[in-house]
């Protein structure tokens, strides 16, 4: 793929800084009910050939005037149009739970309409698209019973579960984000020809080392798991070995994979 120097703009991504130098592109989908911002420091903290690209869906930060969307027929779509001027050059996904199929889903569908594909997938904290998920759902619950679910579950701040005002202002994100991959379906389509490196945390009391290994019946090419220090969100307190795996990833021969 050659590599362009071209300027674009959309909303789907959020902070993105440019980098000439970069060989590459890393677009990072976010979990429910998380933005782009999760992966602002990634930029300072990943090698220089990496160009990170934080995906922005709407509703949130600067598109938080914009609903946000609850079906995947809708959302993969949208997000193909948006991105596809940005994969002039190599590219890599990564996504976290909910992220996790949202990249999975893009990369198929680029595969579909116009047969490209990442150099790389990364899924984090995430079970395989065909295994179906064992809890039930959560985005119809009452008030009451939703925020004692996201107690639970341990990814939002004690801070803002504590401030009403706060979580009237999120409730509706994450309701949309959670009936997003809540009511997702996976169909079966042949394996992606691309390596599939899965992430998972050894205390995740939601997702099993086997939910995770389930990752490999999707690629042709080569499957890796590593298992990570903390819970379901390893992604914020293993942080720096998480990145230190991707950076040594992505720095092997990456053009070899595209």
């Amino acid at each position: 793929m050659r590599i362009s120097n071209k300027t674009f703009s959309t909303p789907w991504l959020a902070c993105r800084t440019p980098n000439p130098r970069a060989t590459l592109r890393l677009f990072c989908f976010p979990y429910a009910g998380g933005g782009a911002s999760i992966f602002h420091s990634w930029t300072n903290r990943l090698p220089g050939f990496i160009e990170v690209c934080p995906v922005q869906l709407p509703g949130r930060g600067g598109r938080f005037a914009e609903p946000p969307c609850t079906q995947f027929q809708t959302l993969v779509p949208a997000l193909v149009n948006g991105l596809f001027p940005y994969f002039d050059r190599p590219f890599a996904f990564f996504g976290h739970s909910m992220g996790a199929i949202l990249a999975f889903e893009v990369a198929r569908q680029l595969r579909r309409e116009f047969r490209v594909q990442p150099a790389r997938l990364f899924v984090s904290g995430c079970r395989a698209p065909q295994i179906p998920d064992r809890e039930p759902p959560i985005y119809n619950l009452s008030e009451p019973k939703l925020l004692e679910e996201l107690r639970r579950l341990n990814g939002t701040p004690r801070e803002l579960l504590e401030d009403p005002d706060s979580m009237q202002f999120m409730l509706p994100l994450l309701r949309a984000d959670f009936e997003l991959i809540e009511t997702y379906a996976y169909t079966p389509e042949p394996s992606l020809d691309v390596p599939i490196r899965a992430f998972s945390g050894l205390q995740d009391a939601e997702i099993t080392r086997a939910d995770v290994e389930g990752w490999r019946e999707q690629t042709t090419a080569a499957f890796s798991l590593s298992m990570l220090s903390g819970d379901h969100f390893f992604l914020q307190t293993a942080q720096s070995t998480l990145l230190q795996l991707l950076a040594h990833r992505l720095s092997q021969r990456i053009d070899e994979a595209v």
